[in-house]
């Protein structure tokens, strides 16, 4: 079981504070005679600025670490935390219930939608049942089921990303893995419903990509959406994971890397020092996204909504020509190089 007290290696000067911290303050309260006002206010301010310096210049492999976070919140807290009446829908009608996904009906300030998204686990136990968050064929296609049926309603999808990737067992890849993943890709481009998506910790690969298209994507502040893990990117370019910090910056799988390059369109502010140490701020910064999406998207029409789509992901991808000069000199003409 994952313990109160679990912190990142680079988060131990921070955590080491607010140990001195709590004894300062029951030492403040078993002594009434001693007035520790003004210790108590300059170690919760060196704290504040610790927390602020350290969080605010975080690695691109240290993000993956809080994305991975095991106190993260996952779907199924979200789903708590922001909407009414969730009813969960199970099984893919061909072979099972895949517990890496979950999904089902329910309600945001009134308004009827579909939710869906991966789901990990708090403890061993869970984790084993939810296979760490990695779908296997079975829960693409309850995926896709639970989107087309919200498509017959013209109800909203609002999607949560968070997976290492795609579960690449024998079993998974016998039963279609990667064709279940390429119809998901092909059906949500076509299905005639305002769709969100949000990457709330580990966006990995086809994985993530399965229920990842949409008409607006977004990613929490310290979550990651890549091509490939860090430690499979260094254990493929230098035969050594121990390099993972150095293939995570290579990637730029940061939100803010994101933003920037215009493979989503917005960046989700997290409390200070990351989702996991106030959920229920989390779910507050989300809502506003969330009521903003349902309110752009309530009139626009199927056919325009399917163009807008279609038009995002043809933007992404956008690469700089460098042909050298002399590639582009005409035939029997000297190059100005040579």
């Amino acid at each position: 079981m994952v313990t109160e007290g679990y912190h990142l290696e680079f988060e131990r000067p921070i955590v080491e504070l607010e140990r001195r911290l709590a004894e300062l303050r029951r030492v403040s309260r078993d002594n009434k005679k001693v007035n520790f006002s003004a210790e108590l206010l300059a170690m919760e301010h060196k704290l504040t600025q610790l927390k602020s310096a350290t969080y605010a210049s975080l690695t691109a492999w240290q993000r993956v670490q809080l994305a991975r976070h095991p106190q993260r919140p996952f779907t199924l807290d979200y789903i708590q935390l922001l909407f009414e009446g969730f009813v969960e829908l199970h099984g893919d009608r061909l072979f099972g219930d895949d517990k890496a996904i979950v999904g089902g009906l329910a309600t945001f300030e009134g308004q009827p939608l579909l939710v869906l998204g991966h789901q990990k686990g708090r403890d061993t136990k869970e984790n084993l049942r939810r296979n760490f968050g990695s779908a296997h064929p079975e829960g693409y296609r309850k995926a896709l089921r639970l989107m087309q049926l919200a498509a017959k309603r013209r109800l909203p999808i609002l999607i949560f990303i968070d997976t290492p990737g795609a579960y690449p067992g024998i079993g998974a890849e016998e039963r279609g893995q990667a064709h279940s993943i390429a119809c998901n890709l092909r059906e949500m481009m076509r299905l005639e419903s305002p769709i969100l998506i949000i990457v709330i910790g580990e966006g990995g690969s086809g994985g993530a990509l399965g229920i990842g298209v949409g008409d607006r994507v977004c990613i929490l502040e310290h979550a990651y959406y890549s091509v490939i893990s860090p430690e499979g990117c260094a254990a493929i370019l230098w035969k050594d994971r121990k390099r993972a910090p150095e293939a995570a910056e290579a990637l730029k799988l940061t939100a803010q890397d994101l933003v920037k390059a215009g493979f989503v369109d917005e960046s989700i502010s997290e409390p200070l020092g990351g989702a996991h140490r106030d959920p229920s701020a989390t779910a507050a910064a989300l809502k506003p996204v969330i009521r903003a999406f349902l309110e752009a998207t309530r009139d626009v029409p199927p056919d325009i909504l399917l163009q807008r789509r279609y038009q995002r992901f043809r933007r992404l991808g956008v690469y700089e020509d460098s042909v050298e000069h002399s590639l582009q000199t005409p035939r029997g003409e000297p190059s100005s190089h040579s």
